[in-house]
């Protein structure tokens, strides 16, 4: 299911497939990853003797991992081994004690019961995206990692999203970036009032109210 950042190409299911195809963030979105998250990203810095921040980091999940390392000045010839070392630790460490954000498997499964697929496009490592998505036994057609805000827009298009759904100003540019409709849910680290600002056609405070927006947008639409 997981196709890396770099390959975007699509099988003849997917392009000669019917209905909506609905693009999902992962962390903050469908996921809540920040125990997690700030406890690798502890660990990676008393292992590695750097300034790390885990509670920072976790409250401010989105960019990329090089970025955030490069924000704690860790040096730059170390962050390639770093960003290894992190995905190392992931799995033991983030994944077992991850929850599923109110609303999301039944986003997923709004979608996928009108006939329409679902997409995750993340800017997380793809392989631990996907240990998520089974952990929690998301329905998810395709999944796509490595991506970052207008990045996004390669793969949405590849696999003709028509929304876009995340939690950060940069899930935002993303789905404007390939056109397709702009969907926020204010359980990240951005404001409702900024989400909106970017260009979110809508702004849900939870996927709670994604199934009834997604019937009423798209009615007739999926098959």
């Amino acid at each position: 299911m997981y196709s890396g950042g770099q390959n975007l190409s699509v099988g003849p299911a997917t392009v000669a497939g019917v209905g909506i195809t609905v693009g999902f963030d992962l962390d903050m979105t469908l996921i809540d990853p920040r125990p997690g998250m700030a406890a690798a990203m502890n660990a990676l810095g008393a292992e590695s003797g750097l300034p790390l921040d885990g509670e920072s980091f976790a409250a401010n999940l989105g960019p990329p991992l090089d970025d955030i390392l490069r924000g704690f000045e860790a040096p730059e010839e170390r962050i390639p081994g770093l960003v290894d070392r992190f995905r190392a630790l992931y799995p033991e460490m983030v994944v077992p004690i991850t929850v599923a954000l109110p609303g999301a498997a039944e986003a997923l499964r709004a979608v996928r019961a009108a006939g329409g697929r679902t997409l995750v496009v993340t800017g997380k490592y793809g392989p631990n995206a996907q240990l998520h998505v089974d952990a929690l036994g998301f329905e998810v057609d395709d999944l796509v990692g490595e991506l970052w805000s207008t990045r996004k827009a390669g793969a949405l298009l590849a696999h003709g999203a028509q929304a876009y759904v995340g939690d950060h100003l940069g899930d935002i540019r993303g789905a404007l970036a390939a056109d397709a409709i702009a969907v926020a849910v204010a359980t990240g680290p951005c404001t409702r009032e900024e989400l909106a600002a970017e260009g979110a056609a809508v702004v849900f405070e939870s996927l709670e109210e994604f199934p009834d927006w997604f019937a009423r947008t798209f009615a007739g639409s999926a098959v």
